[in-house]
């Protein structure tokens, strides 16, 4: 049986009250689930659901109540802030709304800078491939001011990809972008969950979600329906059905 890239159990989550006073407000609330290798999952549902602190729980980028999350066989619990960051550096990418590329350095650069912070050894050739495969090997010396929003995110996608993680988490990747770039995005992203490789996005962009293997719709910190292989009204039904507005 296929062991799973990551494993949560009974997962939840509370962050504190507005004011000084009052009760802890759930977030999630009993979250059991696995990711497999080589899958695409998409996390959706309404604002306030819970789907971003969901991915974050997921990746060690927040830590969780109670419950249990392992990613590459790592219970997430267990380790301390260093041991955290080196497994993110080693298992782990990273696809952000905001790109997070360093405005002084040239898209090479941008690409291998993970690799120099983690004081791993990447050659040329491998960043330039990571260029090609998102068709910016033609923009390598341009800096990110230089680029377009689409042609930035490639870059971002690129960089994960020339550090060759396990699993790729990626927070609204096309919330900034126009339907055509977004699409261009979309299809590195479901070809970058292959092999061992998986990918897990959150997404409020209902033909995002449906290119994924696997699709989960959280209400109110739990998840409310699972589908398989989706068309995106699929997906849209699945929301009203959990009472949420796409």
């Amino acid at each position: 049986m296929t062991q799973p890239l990551i494993h949560a159990e009974n997962l939840h989550k509370t962050f504190p009250p507005a004011g000084a006073k009052g009760p802890r407000v759930p977030v999630l609330g009993g979250i059991t689930l696995d990711i497999l290798p080589g899958e695409m999952v998409s996390i959706v549902g309404p604002s306030g659901s819970g789907k971003s602190t969901l991915l974050y729980c997921l990746s060690g980028l927040e830590p969780y109540d109670s419950g249990s999350v392992q990613l590459a066989g790592r219970e997430l619990g267990t380790l301390g802030r260093g041991a955290l960051a080196s497994l993110r550096r080693t298992h782990v990418g990273f696809v952000f709304q905001s790109y997070n590329l360093i405005p002084s350095l040239t898209a090479r650069e941008n690409v291998a800078l993970p690799a120099r912070l983690a004081r791993r050894r990447t050659d040329r050739a491998t960043i330039d491939r990571a260029l090609a495969d998102v068709g910016l090997i033609d923009r390598a010396s341009h800096t990110p001011g230089q680029l377009s929003g689409g042609q930035q995110q490639r870059v971002a996608i690129a960089r994960v990809l020339a550090m060759e993680p396990d699993i790729v988490f990626a927070d609204e990747p096309t919330g900034s972008l126009d339907t055509a770039t977004g699409a261009d995005v979309l299809r590195l992203l479901r070809a970058a969950a292959s092999k061992d490789r998986s990918v897990v996005v959150v997404t409020h962009d209902l033909e995002a979600a449906a290119i994924a293997d696997r699709v989960l719709v959280l209400r109110d910190g739990t998840i409310h329906d699972e589908l398989q292989r989706p068309t995106p009204g699929q997906v849209l039904e699945a929301i009203r059905t959990a009472g949420a507005v796409a």
